[in-house]
C-alpha cells in the first residue's frame, strides 16, 4: 500500500441538498393547515409575494342606497350575527349556583370556591385533601365537610377524587338503590374492574350474572361528569384529493380552495427597480427568485400528489366502487416504481393528506397496508384481516366469546387467511377490542 503524500485528481458523483431542494421537500409533504401557514410567513418575510384568500371575504360595513346591495349587506349580517356564540355557562358558575352561599361563613366559603377551581375538566379534584390543607391552613376534616357538598351537586359524581370514587357517587343516586353495587364499588372495585369475577362471586357469595347485571348498570354512568361544560368544536376534514364515480370512468381532482394563491408584487417590485440601488436591487432579485422557486414548488407540489392519487385508484378500484371491505394490500415500493420515483416521495406526498371518495373521507396513507398470506394464490391486506377479526368477534357467542387461537382457526378455514395468534391479538389491541375473557358475559 502506498501512504506517500501527494496530489491526486479524482472524478465524484455525489447529491448536495441545497436550501431550495430541502424546502422543496418539506413543501410536499406540508399538510394544508402547514403549507398555509407557510406561505403565510413567506408573505411576511418577502414583500413581492401577495396571498390571495379566494375563501375568505370581508363584509363591506358602509350603507348602501341600492335595495339589491342593502339586501346583500343584510344578508352578510346576520351571517356574522348567526356565528355569534351564546353565552356557555362555565362548570365553576353552575356549581356555584347550586350552593346557597349565604348560609357559609366567609372562611368556608374561600375554601368551598377554592374547591370548585381545583376540579379539573373530568369533574375530579385535581390536589389532595392535604396539599389544600397546606394552602388553605384549615384541616383535612373542614375539607372533607364541605367537599361532601359539592359532591352532593349536579352532575352526579362531580368532584370526586378518583374513578372509584366517581362511579360510587353515582351509584349512590341511581332511582333503584342497589346495595349489592354500592357494596362492589366502594369495597371491591379492583376485583369488578379487572374482571376477577369469579374471585368475587366466591368472596361475596353471589352469583355471576348479579355482577353482569351490576356491570351493565355501571356502563350507563358518566365517568366524565364534567364532560358537558368542555364543548368540543366539531372538527372539520377538508380532502385533498376529490375522487368521484361517474358511471365508467373516475373523476380526480386536487383541492386547493382553501390554500392561499399567491402572486408577484408587480407594483412593489417596479416601485423600487427605479432607485438604481445595487443592494436594492440584489434584494429585490433574491425576492424575485424566492418566489418563482415557490411558485413552481406549489406546481410540482400539485403535480406529485395528482400522480400518487391517480396510481392509488388505479390499484385500489374495486375500493371507490364496492367500498372499504375491498381494500387490497399495497405498499408505498409499488407507487414509487411505477411513478419511477423514491418510496419516500410517496411516503411524503401522502402525508397528513385526505381523499373523498364516495364511502367517505379517508386518509392517503390508509390506502397502504400489508400483505398477508392466503391459502389460494391471491394474497389479502392487513386491513381486510382486521375487517375479519372486528365481524367474527360481532357474531360471536358472548357467553363463550372466541380466543385468538380460534379466531386463528376460523380465518384459515373461511376465507383462507394464515396468520399467527400473536398478529391476531396485535390486531385486536389496534382495534380497540378486549380478551376473550373480557369480553365474556354471564346470563
Amino acid at each position: 500500500m502506498n501512504l506517500k503524500a501527494g496530489l491526486w485528481q479524482q472524478q465524484t458523483l455525489k447529491l448536495t441538498m441545497t436550501q431550495e431542494l430541502t424546502q422543496a421537500i418539506a413543501l410536499l409533504q406540508y399538510s394544508t393547515q402547514e403549507l398555509t401557514s407557510f406561505l403565510e410567513n413567506k408573505a411576511l418575510e418577502n414583500p413581492l409575494i401577495q396571498l390571495e384568500s379566494g375563501n375568505i371575504k370581508a363584509m363591506d360595513p358602509r350603507p348602501d342606497r341600492t335595495k339589491k346591495t342593502r339586501k346583500r349587506v343584510e344578508k352578510d349580517q346576520q351571517s356574522w350575527i348567526e356565528q355569534i356564540g351564546s353565552k356557555i355557562t362555565t362548570l365553576d358558575e353552575f356549581l356555584l349556583s347550586q350552593i346557597n352561599i349565604k348560609h357559609l361563613d366567609a372562611h368556608s366559603e374561600k375554601i368551598l370556591i377554592t374547591l370548585i377551581e381545583h376540579i379539573d375538566e373530568n369533574g375530579y379534584l385535581g390536589a389532595t385533601l392535604e396539599e389544600l390543607s397546606i394552602l388553605l391552613n384549615t384541616s383535612i376534616e373542614e375539607l372533607e365537610k364541605l367537599l361532601a357538598i359539592i359532591q352532593d351537586l349536579e352532575p352526579a359524581g362531580i368532584g370526586a377524587r378518583n374513578l372509584q370514587e366517581c362511579l360510587y357517587l353515582q351509584v349512590l343516586r341511581l332511582d333503584e338503590k342497589n346495595e349489592l353495587a354500592e357494596l362492589i364499588i366502594s369495597e371491591h372495585f379492583e376485583l369488578f374492574a379487572e374482571k376477577k369475577w369469579k374471585e368475587l362471586s366466591k368472596l361475596l357469595g353471589i352469583k355471576l350474572t348479579q355482577i353482569q347485571e351490576i356491570f351493565d348498570q355501571v356502563q350507563t354512568l358518566n365517568p366524565r361528569p364534567a364532560s358537558e361544560f368542555q364543548p368540543d368544536k366539531a372538527a372539520y376534514i377538508i380532502p385533498d384529493v376529490v375522487v368521484k364515480w361517474e358511471g365508467d370512468s373516475f373523476s380526480i381532482s386536487i383541492f386547493d380552495e382553501t390554500i392561499p394563491k399567491i402572486s408577484f408584487n408587480e407594483e412593489y417590485h417596479k416601485r423600487f427597480t427605479s432607485y438604481n440601488d445595487q443592494q436594492v436591487n440584489k434584494f429585490l432579485q433574491e425576492k424575485q427568485q424566492d418566489y418563482q422557486w415557490i411558485l413552481k414548488s406549489l406546481e410540482q407540489r400539485k403535480e406529485t400528489l395528482t400522480k400518487v392519487a391517480i396510481k392509488i385508484v388505479e390499484k385500489q378500484t374495486d375500493f371507490f366502487v364496492k367500498g372499504p371491505s375491498y381494500l387490497k394490500p399495497m405498499v408505498m415500493k409499488d407507487i414509487a416504481e411505477e411513478l419511477e420515483i423514491h418510496e419516500s416521495t410517496v411516503s411524503r406526498a401522502v402525508r397528513e393528506k385526505y381523499v373523498q371518495t364516495p364511502f367517505g373521507t379517508f386518509e392517503l396513507k390508509s390506502f397502504f397496508s400489508s400483505t398477508i398470506q392466503t391459502t389460494s394464490d391471491e394474497n389479502t391486506s392487513s386491513q381486510q384481516v382486521k375487517n375479519e377479526i372486528s365481524e367474527l368477534i360481532k357474531n360471536e357467542d358472548k357467553r363463550k366469546p372466541l380466543s385468538d387461537q380460534e379466531i386463528v382457526h376460523l380465518l384459515k378455514e373461511n376465507e383462507g387467511i394464515i396468520v399467527s395468534r400473536r398478529t391476531i391479538a396485535k390486531y385486536r389491541d389496534q382495534l380497540g377490542i378486549a380478551s376473550s375473557s373480557k369480553r365474556k358475559r354471564y346470563e
